[in-house]
């Protein structure tokens, strides 16, 4: 499903990650923990593809059985919106919005069609037990309900993984529990893939695995 290899990053003269191998097969619930400045955000979205590793390393990065490091930027981005999803701390969503408006967006970014896109971020939040709250905006709906918004956005192109950084940092205890059985309803209901970014315990130890990350490698 993911497999990255000899995974190097550097800002400036700062190495962050220092050679880093991963693999994480289909449907896998994976957390990756570690001291705060181990390397765990910059690794979580270069798999994501929102960062690129160092250039003049040889590396590898394949996700689905497709080599990210082939493609073109425009390429990247058309993958990145049809295979992958993000959830992340602050849920992201754009406050002039619905609840419904900002599930659908990356399915119009697809080019979608309107109709078909809006019936499935209803199915989304039906799930997600928001259906009364397609409307509001997310300055009249709780932390908790804000990111059940932002994993039904998540969702909405049924990607084959959701790469998601401390989703649950911002929520109290009981929305955090809440939403880390929601990840394993929804691996169960739609087979994704989830690689979680946590300095939660609870949530850590509940995955199928767990990756330490310390000074820039993975340590297991």
């Amino acid at each position: 499903m993911i497999t990255g290899k000899n995974i190097h990053k550097n800002y400036g003269d700062v190495e962050i990650l220092k050679g880093v191998d991963i693999h994480i097969e289909k449907g896998e619930i994976v957390a990756i923990v570690g001291p705060s400045g181990a390397g765990k955000t910059t690794l979580l979205q270069i798999l994501g593809t929102l960062d690129e590793p160092n250039k003049q390393q040889h590396y590898e990065l394949t996700i689905n059985d497709i080599s990210i490091k082939g493609l073109s930027d425009n390429q990247v981005s058309t993958f990145r919106n049809q295979h992958i999803g993000f959830i992340f701390q602050f849920h992201q969503l754009l406050p002039e919005f619905t609840a419904l408006e900002n599930v659908c967006i990356p399915a119009f970014i697809a080019k979608k069609g309107k109709k078909e896109t809006e019936q499935r971020a209803k199915e989304l939040l039906a799930f997600l037990g928001l259906s009364h709250r397609e409307q509001h905006k997310p300055n009249e709906l709780s932390g908790g309900e804000q990111q059940r918004v932002a994993v039904a956005r998540a969702l909405i192109n049924n990607p084959s993984v959701i790469f998601a950084d401390e989703p649950s940092g911002n929520l109290d205890s009981t929305s955090a529990k809440n939403l880390h059985e929601l990840f394993f309803k929804l691996r169960d209901e739609f087979g994704q893939t989830f690689v979680l970014v946590t300095h939660n315990k609870e949530l850590a130890t509940m995955a199928d695995r767990t990756l330490e990350m310390k000074d820039g490698l993975v340590v297991e």
